[in-house]
């Protein structure tokens, strides 16, 4: 038992090392989420925006730049998220196959990541909270912080499907951006006339946006909407594993069998033995 503790807990040491490392992720945390949700509240127009918000079946005219701060801030910790983890899944593959081929469990290694990405998000999802209840007020703070954090860990999740099957770093980047931009920009009334639509219901975000929005604009608890958005995560982490699993397979021959003796060729002609006198 003591063990498997001792692995779990050094690998989750080297995740967490390797995330206070990218120097980058942490830029992002602490600026571009003010940046970004400050930017949103003052240049998008304030008008009123019908929205029928089908987590609490309410007719709702919310300011559209109030709107579109939740959305924002949904676009940026699923962003951070999913760059944090496919950075590390990315650049420490390598390095996992090594750990795996020499003895190390996958299962630890995988523990030690989902404790990461629970953490990383947490901390992204509560900075981004506070953000939001410093520049305006949110009726439900811990509600839309559990959305939020739902986001983060589905994203975080993706980070690792495309840090174990991409190969390129630029490839993982765009694949991200661009999976993240059209989930939410898709879920924005203001960006799209289809916000209602029944495919939007099988986006990633789907369920954080609707209990994010409820939290801001109603009374109501919106716990269907947060297991949806936990059943995502579940699908999305079963994924990382699988594409996980495959990447740190080992091609080395199972047993101990030996390799078979290379044969003589026919043509060559065999050495005379010597014979004991």
């Amino acid at each position: 038992m003591k063990r498997h503790l001792a692995l779990y807990t050094t690998a989750t040491r080297c995740d967490l090392t390797e995330h206070a490392r990218n120097t980058f992720a942490v830029f992002l945390v602490v600026l571009y989420i003010p940046a970004w949700i400050t930017l949103v509240y003052l240049n998008v127009p304030h008008n009123p925006v019908p929205l029928h918000l089908e987590a609490t079946a309410e007719r709702l005219t919310p300011a559209g730049n109030l709107l579109t701060q939740i959305t924002g801030a949904v676009n940026a910790v699923t962003l951070i998220a999913g760059f944090m983890m496919f950075a590390v899944t990315f650049n420490n593959g390598r390095f996992d196959r090594r750990l795996v081929m020499a003895g190390y469990p996958r299962t630890h290694l995988v523990l030690a990541k989902t404790t990461s990405l629970a953490l990383a998000s947490a901390a992204v999802a509560v900075y981004a909270t506070a953000v939001i209840c410093a520049a305006s007020s949110p009726k439900q703070p811990v509600q839309l912080a559990i959305a939020l954090f739902g986001a983060a860990l589905t994203y975080g999740a993706l980070g690792v499907i495309y840090g174990s099957l991409l190969r390129r770093e630029v490839e993982g980047m765009f694949a991200m951006v661009m999976t993240s931009v059209i989930d939410v920009a898709l879920q924005n009334p203001m960006a799209s006339s289809g916000a209602n639509s029944p495919l939007v219901r099988l986006l990633p975000s789907y369920g954080a946006v609707q209990s994010a929005t409820a939290a801001y604009f109603s009374t109501h608890h919106t716990p269907a909407h947060l297991a949806l958005q936990l059943l995502w995560f579940a699908a999305a982490a079963l994924v990382s594993l699988l594409t996980f699993h495959h990447h740190t397979r080992t091609l080395l021959p199972r047993g101990n069998s030996r390799a078979p003796r290379p044969r003589r060729p026919r043509n060559e002609p065999q050495t005379p033995q010597r014979h004991m006198r």
